[in-house]
């Protein structure tokens, strides 16, 4: 397989940035370059973006001390985590399976997205990388992360569903960052950052709703995911009391004018069908890491 798959190729020319997009798919390194070792060492979360056995595809956050990340050679990153029992992804992730990786730092403004494959290890993953690449900081709205709950507060019960609750409604629709995972069943998982003004997503029923797709860098990973399968999981994340809100579905691109005129600044739209909902808390920090092979 070349730099693109079929589905980002069709993107691209519908859009009429192929060559453009050639030209920027050089940036991706199959191995972890100094700089994004560097980066990936400081950073306290990171995102994760797979599909569980039933082929639905999820995003959830992983969590701890500065080091839990590691690139533990030229070509595998190593986190010293995993998700919960009740995590839609933790049957996944237990097995050797696809994965999409985003480390990204708010209060900064960067990112930087890795894909490959993932294998369970005593302590976490090791994900053996075969896309590393950093992204603009278009978007991304700076802010300090906390993430973990309190002393004192109360646990956060998982609660599932199939539609977004009037709650969860209200949480959505007043988001301005959402993780969007997506993939491809060749060229496997990926999972990237969406921001916008607050009320950016709008909703269309408890089932429905639409991300505006603003310019980005012509690559169209996450679209060209989309052309080709469409399965998605949408995770949001209230940064301050470290709750999560997991999404998976279906989604399609609307290309119609009439669509993306309403919204100032948008290029493409694309809808989402909600199939399953997850509302759940990111579990606290540890302490301590001592990640292992």
């Amino acid at each position: 397989m070349g730099t693109f798959h079929e589905g980002e190729l069709e993107v691209q020319r519908q859009v009429g940035v192929a060559a453009n997009a050639e030209r920027i798919g050089r940036s991706i390194h199959l191995e972890i370059p100094e700089i994004a070792r560097r980066f990936a060492a400081e950073q306290r979360f990171v995102l994760v973006g797979a599909a569980d056995a039933e082929g639905r595809v999820w995003a959830t956050l992983l969590q701890g001390e500065r080091g839990f990340v590691v690139a533990a050679s030229p070509d595998v990153i190593r986190i010293a985590a995993r998700p919960g029992p009740d995590d839609p992804l933790a049957a996944a992730l237990a097995e050797e399976t696809d994965v999409g990786l985003l480390l990204i730092d708010p209060a900064t403004r960067r990112r930087m997205r890795i894909n490959g494959r993932s294998r369970p290890t005593p302590n976490g993953l090791d994900v053996r990388t075969r896309e590393v690449y950093a992204n603009c900081p278009k978007y991304i709205h700076a802010r300090e992360v906390r993430l973990a709950p309190r002393p004192g507060e109360p646990a956060h019960p998982v609660t599932r569903g199939t539609a977004l609750t009037a709650h969860q409604v209200a949480w959505v629709r007043g988001a301005d960052t959402l993780f969007l995972a997506s993939r491809h069943p060749a060229a496997g998982a990926d999972v990237s950052h969406r921001g916008g003004p607050e009320g950016f997503v709008t909703l269309t029923a408890p089932d429905r709703l639409i991300l505006p797709d603003y310019a980005g860098n012509m690559m169209f990973n996450t679209l060209g995911n989309i052309a080709a399968h469409p399965e998605v999981g949408l995770l949001f994340v209230n940064f301050d009391s470290g709750n999560m809100l997991q999404l998976s579905g279906r989604a399609r691109i609307d290309w119609d004018a009439a669509a993306r005129a309403a919204m100032p600044g948008v290029e493409r739209v694309v809808e989402v069908m909600i199939d399953a909902v997850v509302e759940a808390r990111v579990a606290p920090r540890t302490d301590s890491v001592h990640p292992s092979g």
